[in-house]
């Protein structure tokens, strides 16, 4: 959820945690704040953007070497001035930022009111920083070792960063199940709840695991520890990042920039994983484990929002071509129904930020009860990616925009090879078969790529749709699941209220929603189920149904019937998703766009969810 920012170095930290907090706001903005030192500590913080922190502090003192800033997503306490971080200790003394939930707050709190401590703000952060002051007051304790003592008194979840005014040249921070790296570069530091801030100014870096604490200082470097004193050694990863991914490079939107960078976001997953012309897939990840994952009685995938439907159609994929047994589970849920997991079971847990609350809880869960653990992320270096016994990339880039679309059609195009591999090794598919589907496969960035090019259509369609406030998506098959993301795609980002559903499950119930006023957005592009689509877009006309029908080229039949329809090409069955949810994309940007929503940082939400 919310984006932690610090500095620690020779240059003024200010503009760097500015320019910082505006690469993390996808990750919550509700309100905003920074904590500066410079012979005293100031705190800077306002409800709102980043830009209201900007405009708030355009005239005060800026100065200092080393600061902190937070951009929030809301869990304790309204988003305010008050509630937004940084917090500070009743002293002055402390500030600090914080990612996540400290379940026992409560419960401290009290015990430190009983002690005299007076609390400003509504928030779980602050009572954390009253602990540490107490703490440090009580024993004398250097910052960092007041921190690790509070921290054994925590129950929750956090990535907290902590400065001590009396000790200006050093940074704490620490990470339970919340994202936080650290940024090495010459003689200064960097840290952050991602690399997207850090990229700028190094490309040296070191994940923390969960309970670790990490001290900065401009005289011993970085040290490590966990939370039990044991001293530990970073490893230190090196980023392959570009700072133009994290640009809009040109575009209105990053949600607009990330549609149409499909193309090359889809072939660069497939690049030295496929031959088209050798007829091969090879996924290292895979490989490695390729006698546990071919000895899998089942497979669990365990995933949220558009992670999980992309893991539908997986279900899709592995059941048919590698007829291998498939379950798809919310993560959230998984492990509060005490689920059936064995040692012959393999979970694969698909996450975007590979940093996803649920998702971690589900594989920790599963990972006691003996399964292989296998992660389809996109965020290098997360904790969904170290926790997992093997995986695989999907090398789409950072994803700015909160509503995910590259990320799902390169979890799928992931997805598909990884099916493609087993079937083959399994034998459940021809070696004809696998070739001319391996062939077609290669050519699906192509295809993404003419499908772009009906944008000026699909906007024509949107302005059509703009003024509902309800709609209902219907799928069939490979494209059920791209029904149910089409309709989170629109409700995501335009606030319309949307239903996906299997199609034939429209007579159960949605049926008596259709009117003249509910448009029905149908794909339709099943060969093998085309006439029962057919009978669905006959029904919804029979009720006076405003149809926008997905069909492929050359279609004719569908084309008689529905309001609009919009093209994809022809390719393979199982390879649909990746072409149909295209327009379903471009449509909700337009929508939105129309509506006078903020596409990239619909109200509610953030892009990783990092609390259960």
């Amino acid at each position: 959820m919310c984006g932690i920012v610090a500095y620690l170095g020779p240059r003024q930290a200010y503009p760097i945690l500015i320019k910082g907090l505006q690469r993390l706001e996808y990750r919550g903005y509700d309100s905003a704040g920074v904590a500066l030192l410079n012979g005293g500590l100031h705190i800077y913080k306002r409800k709102g953007k980043v830009q209201e922190l900007l405009d708030f502090a355009e005239n005060k003192d800026q100065s200092g070497n080393t600061g902190i800033g937070h951009t929030r997503w809301a869990t304790h306490g309204a988003p305010d001035h008050i509630n937004a971080h940084p917090h500070s200790s009743g002293n002055g003394r402390i500030a600090l930022v914080h990612n996540g939930i400290i379940e026992n707050y409560a419960l401290l709190k009290t015990a430190l009111e009983k002690e005299g401590h007076e609390f400003q703000s509504e928030t779980d952060t602050e009572v954390l920083t009253h602990l540490i002051e107490a703490i440090q007051e009580r024993d004398g304790l250097p910052i960092e070792e007041a921190v690790r003592i509070a921290l054994t008194r925590v129950v929750g979840a956090y990535a907290i960063v902590v400065i001590d005014k009396e000790d200006p040249t050093k940074i704490v921070a620490a990470r339970k199940a919340s994202p936080l790296v650290v940024g090495l570069g010459k003689n200064e530091f960097f840290l952050a709840s991602d690399a997207t801030p850090i990229v700028e100014y190094t490309n040296r870096v070191v994940y923390l695991d969960d309970e670790q604490i990490a001290v900065v200082s401009l005289e011993n470097g970085l040290q490590l520890r966990t939370i039990g004193n044991e001293e530990q050694t970073p490893f230190i990863h090196e980023l392959d990042m570009k700072i133009e991914a994290l640009e809009k490079g040109g575009y209105e939107h990053f949600m607009l920039k990330e549609i149409h960078e499909q193309p090359k976001t889809v072939a660069d997953c497939m690049r030295g994983r496929l031959s088209a012309d050798e007829g091969w897939i090879r996924l290292g990840g895979l490989e490695e484990f390729s006698n546990r994952v071919m000895q899998a009685e089942r497979f669990i995938i365990a995933a949220c929002g558009t992670s999980w439907h992309a893991g539908l159609v997986a279900e899709y994929l592995f059941e048919d071509l590698a007829r291998i047994p498939v379950e798809v589970e919310y993560a959230s849920e998984l492990r509060y129904r005490n689920p059936i997991i064995s040692e012959k079971d393999l979970v694969i847990a698909i996450s975007q930020s590979g940093e996803t609350a649920d998702t971690l809880a589900a594989l920790e869960l599963a990972k006691q009860k003996g399964a292989m653990l296998f992660g389809i992320v996109n965020a290098v270096g997360s904790s969904i990616a170290r926790l997992t016994d093997a995986g695989s990339y999907i090398h789409a880039g950072p994803e700015i925009g909160v509503a995910s679309t590259k990320a799902f059609t390169g979890q799928v195009s992931l997805l598909t090879m990884m099916a493609l591999s087993l079937a083959h090794k399994r034998g459940t598919i021809s070696n004809s078969y696998f070739r001319q589907l391996v062939s077609e496969l290669a050519n699906i960035p192509a295809k993404i790529q003419r499908v772009l090019e009906k944008d000026e259509q699909i906007r024509y369609i949107a302005a059509e749709m703009k003024d509902h406030t309800n709609a209902l998506y219907l799928g069939r098959g490979y494209n059920f699941p791209v029904a149910l993301e089409g309709a989170l795609k629109l409700k995501e980002i335009s606030y319309i209220h949307a239903e996906g559903y299997p199609a034939a499950e429209m007579k159960h119930g949605p049926i008596a929603l259709i009117d003249e006023n509910m448009p029905v957005i149908v794909i339709t592009t099943n060969r093998s189920a085309y006439d029962k689509i057919v009978s669905n877009i006959q029904e919804v006309k029979a009720r006076k149904g405003f149809v926008i029908a997905i069909v492929n080229e050359g279609d004719t039949v569908i084309r008689q019937m529905a309001d609009h329809v919009i093209e994809i090409p022809d390719t393979e069955e199982p390879f649909t998703p990746l072409l149909s949810v295209i327009p379903l994309q471009l449509l909700s940007y337009h929508i939105a766009l129309m509506r006078g929503c903020n596409v990239d940082q619909p109200r509610n939400l953030a892009k990783s969810v990092t609390v259960e």
